[in-house]
């Protein structure tokens, strides 16, 4: 597993981290088995957009960062109010674990589900998704959770398709809420490792990540795959 931080100053830079970041590597692979529901992660919901920007219509955050893995079906893991999923190809489905953001989700015709009622559907189904997202919620879990939850959700992507996770640089690790550790791009590519995962770019986004000191919608990005 990779414990170094290297640092570049381009935007499509190789996993790069900052000085002083947390280089703890993800636990080995656990055998192959039936995956946890994770649904005991404890993730964070989603604040409500106050002052002006409130009024504006929602955006999804992430478009550019999804067409990188495809126009296919997206499972969204820690989906919040919808603004990301929102923009997903039709057939694509968010789970939460906070109920009135799957309320949220639900009152804008999007399909969502909490863990437990996800794991109980007709959508989980392996394989049934191109691609799996996760934004703003592994460095909120500690080293099993994250493990845990990548072995449980990865499972619903077909061979191929793609993994997207992303992860706040330093400003955004500042605003809250209180995430449990700094995750760079050396923990994003272990934790992509031990969930089986080719790991095929990290990058920061939207700015080179000097700019991620300062820039809160400053992010780490890992592009990776599921085996064929």
């Amino acid at each position: 597993m990779p414990g170094r931080t290297d640092s570049s100053a381009a935007t499509d830079s190789p996993d790069a981290g900052p000085p002083g970041s947390d280089t703890r590597t993800a636990r080995p692979a656990r055998p192959t088995g039936t995956a946890p529901a994770a649904s005991t992660a404890r993730l964070p919901a989603e604040r409500a957009r106050g002052g002006p920007a409130g009024l504006l219509p929602a955006r999804s955050p992430y478009r550019s960062q999804l067409r990188r893995i495809g126009t296919g079906r997206v499972l969204e893991v820690g989906c919040g109010t919808g603004d990301t999923l929102a923009g997903c190809a039709p057939g694509s489905v968010g789970v939460d674990h906070d109920p009135q953001s799957v309320a949220h989700c639900r009152a804008r015709g999007l399909t969502a589900y909490t863990a437990d009622t996800f794991l109980a559907s007709p959508h989980a189904r392996p394989g049934a998704f191109d691609a799996l997202l996760t934004a703003h919620v592994l460095e909120h879990l500690d080293d099993e959770q994250v493990e845990g939850l990548l072995r449980a959700y990865v499972r619903y992507v077909r061979p191929g398709g793609g993994v997207l996770l992303i992860t706040a640089q330093e400003a955004g690790h500042r605003a809250g809420p209180v995430p449990v550790r700094f995750t760079d791009f050396a923990l994003l590519r272990a934790f992509a490792e031990s969930a089986g995962l080719a790991v095929r770019r990290t990058y920061s986004h939207p700015l080179p990540r000097p700019a991620g000191m300062l820039l809160r919608s400053n992010v780490f990005v890992l592009v990776g795959q599921v085996p064929r």
